[in-house]
Parts: C-alpha cells; structure tokens; sequence
C-alpha cells in the first residue's frame, strides 16, 4: 500500500453502507491543521488510487471499486451538536429543548437548485449527470433504485450507484412499498446524498407489476407509512416525485397528506397515471400551480420542459422553487445553459443568437471522456449516443446502421464517429442560446 504519511493516519474500521458484508473503513485524522476528518469506504478488494500531488486535501482520494467519491456527512452549523431529524424538530444532544427546523432550511443550505436533471432509468448516470452539472444544472437525480434489490444485492449497488465529490447536490430515488427495506435502503444513501426520495410517480408496467410508482396512489396510508418512517429516522430530508390525480382536489389532498408524514420536498409531475405520452400530451401547470400554493414545502415542476424558454415560463407561471427536465435534457445536455437547436428557435423583437461553437458531437465526446473517468454499461453509453447524436444520424443512417452493427465497441471508433460524421458534412447548425437567455443566467446564478 503506498504511503499515507502526507495524509494523516489511518485506522481500519468494520463498516461501509454499501454491502451486508464487512468492510473497512479508512480515517484520516486532519494532523493538526485543522481540516475535518474524513472518513472513506473501501471495499475489501480494491485498489486505492492517491492524488500525487503531495498539497492535495484527503478529499482527493478515490476508491475505484466502488466508483465513488466518499463525502462528509451533513452537519448543521450550531455550537452544539445536534440530532439531526427532518421530522418536524431536532433535540439537543445536551437535553435542552428542541429547536424548530422546516423543510426550507436544508433547501437554502443547498443554495436553492432551479434547474435539476429529472431521475431516469438508465440514463441519470453519473458521468451525464456530471455533463448536465457543466452545462448549467444546479442538482440532480440518480436513476430510479429498486430498494429490495439494493439491500440484497451488492452487484446492483455497484453497478447502479456511483457519485463523486462534484456529484452535489444529489437527489437519490428509491422505489419501495415496504418501509423498512426502504429505511434499509435509505440508511445505506444518507452520506452520499442530499435528499432520499420516494417514486410516487413512475406509471410504466413494470412498477404497476412491483407495485410501486404511481401505482402506491390508491394505497394512501401505504405511502403515508413510506414517508414518515424514512421522516423519523433520517438524518436528511425526504423527498417525494409525485403524478396528479384526475380530480384536483384529490392532488391537493394528497399533497398536504405527503406534508404531514414528514415531505420535506416535492416533485410534481403534472400528467395523470394513464397519461404516459409526454410528447402528445402536455403536463397541466395549473394543478403543479395550486399544489404550490397550499403546502409550506418547496414544490419543483416536471414536464413541458423542451428548452430554456419553458423554463422560464414553468417558473413564472406555477411559482415553483425549480424544474426537472428529463427527455429534452437526453438530447441537448446543455438544455439548462440556454443552448437549444437552431431548428427549434422562433426569434422575436430583434433577439440576438449567440454562436458559441457547441453542437451534439462536442457534447457527446465530453459524455464518452466522463465514461472513461467512470466507468458505466455499454448498453447506457449507446443510448445516449443515439439521443445526442439523433439529429446527425437522420442526416446520415449510413453511419447509425454501421454504429447499430457493432458487435463490440470501443472509445476509439465512437470518437471516430464524431469526427467522421463532421466530416461528412452535418447540415444542422450549432447549438445556440439567445442573448436574452445569456442575461438570464447570469442574473440566476
């Protein structure tokens, strides 16, 4: 094992969130110059790769076989330590009494997140959660996590979970309908995480044959019990991505009843449970509106988001604190930077474009040197291939038939791609962002 003396020493504890088998834990001891501990997971087998930078902090240190970067647990910055508990008020470790805390206290902490990738199976991964980062998105959802199979299964925890220190705020989403293989599976998150959230809203077949998702909304006590177990015994807030019921008074029924077990944030996807198709179908503002106005809680908005426009008008029209955007942001990462495709902007009262020199292909090398740092499934890397590169591959199917033909693929031919796609000749401008959105984002950050 190399050398830790320029990092402080270490000890060897048995614990790590995520395995049901023993492992180590190394703490680093800040030797005296008074930077926090760190405390960092390590799988049983598995190398530790050290900064060489001999100035670098122990945040630096990566464990590879977890791909993931171990961060320190939240804290709340009193004098006084605190028992830290979203359920309505914290007690002080010295006795006294308790001190109020809301829902909005962790939210500001976070610095108000308005622009937010939108959990997708298979697809809010890691490296393009970090790409969206780059271009503009304030925080993040992970991929829906199963959490039965998340406890039992340390080959799906690795395969389907990984962060790093960049990787913040994090929203980590769980499907469940048993609170305590969800409270197991929270458990595990609490340090890798800003809010442990609850899919309420997933209306596809495969979460109505788990019973799970959207499908939990005729079983109301269920997802009150889901909520306030994860509430009173969670040292960080819950959060729950909701679908509407048909009916609007039901919707706000259910809201204020996911407030009182203990939701400290609230994801409202404005498409009823049989309305699957987002592309013809459009999300109503007005009930994500209402809900927004009857509870005390941040509320954020899903759908109807293709651009930056929408964003704008989403934040104006229901007051919501932010927006999810989920298969817009597939094709056009940058969708929160202000960049869209030239063939979807309609300019008005003398609006300037920006050229800026950013298209698909510039977006999907970065993706591919992201997967190089952090390593995730072929399978996740063609898909998101095809969502960046679709336009160019309408252009030339030659090249998508030749890239769906492929037995095995390595980096090397998809750069190659890229750059024989350009040279090629891709009609389709740039991506562009408006000067009013520049201005924009500028006044929002």
């Amino acid at each position: 094992m190399q050398n830790l003396s320029s990092y402080g020493s270490g000890l060897i504890f048995p614990v790590n969130p995520f395995s049901n088998s023993r492992h180590r834990l190394l703490h680093f001891d800040s030797g005296g110059d008074g930077s926090p501990e760190i405390c960092i997971p390590i799988p049983p087998i598995s190398k530790i790769h050290l900064n060489p930078n001999p100035n670098s902090k122990p945040f630096d240190l990566f464990v590879a076989a977890a791909q993931t970067q171990p961060l320190l647990p939240h804290t709340v910055p009193t004098d006084t330590e605190v028992n830290f508990r979203f359920s309505g008020t914290t007690t002080l470790a010295s006795g006294t009494d308790s001190i109020p805390l809301d829902a909005w206290t962790h939210w500001k902490k976070l610095g108000r997140p308005k622009f937010i990738v939108a959990p997708m199976v298979d697809h809010s991964e890691l490296p393009f959660r970090l790409l969206c980062r780059k271009y503009g998105a304030h925080a993040a959802y992970t991929p829906m996590l199963h959490a039965r199979v998340f406890n039992e299964n340390p080959r799906y925890r690795s395969r389907e979970f990984s962060t790093c220190k960049e990787d913040r705020p994090l929203f980590v989403q769980f499907c469940a309908n048993n609170p305590d293989v969800l409270l197991e599976a929270a458990q595990r998150m609490e340090p890798y995480c800003d809010y442990v959230d609850i899919n309420l809203g997933c209306p596809q077949n495969f979460a109505k044959r788990g019973n799970y998702g959207a499908y939990l909304m005729s079983n109301l006590p269920l997802v009150k019990s889901l909520v306030e177990k994860l509430a009173k015994n969670l040292c960080i807030p819950v959060s729950c991505k909701i679908r509407i019921f048909p009916d609007l008074q039901d919707t706000i029924n259910y809201a204020k009843l996911l407030e009182d077990a203990g939701c400290s944030l609230l994801v409202v996807h404005g498409r009823t449970i049989d309305q699957k198709d987002q592309k013809t179908i459009r999300a109503n503002w007005d009930v994500i509106k209402a809900v927004r106005k009857v509870v005390s809680i941040p509320v954020l908005a899903n759908g109807n988001i293709r651009h930056i426009d929408d964003v704008w008008l989403c934040l104006e029209e229901t007051g919501v604190e932010g927006v999810l955007s989920a298969e817009a942001i597939l094709e056009n990462p940058a969708l929160f930077a202000g960049y869209r495709l030239t063939h979807e902007l309609v300019l008005g009262n003398g609006e300037m474009v920006k050229d800026l020199k950013l298209d698909q292909g510039e977006l999907v090398v970065e993706y591919l040197k992201l997967c190089e740092r952090y390593p995730v499934s072929w399978g996740i890397i063609i898909s998101h291939v095809h969502k960046m590169l679709g336009d160019w591959f309408r252009i030339h199917p030659n090249v998508r038939d030749e890239f769906n033909a492929q037995k095995s693929l390595t980096f090397e031919y998809l750069y190659e791609m890229v750059f024989r796609l350009r040279e090629l000749g891709v009609t389709l401008r740039p991506l562009c962002v408006t000067h009013t959105n520049l201005h924009r984002l500028h006044c929002i950050k």
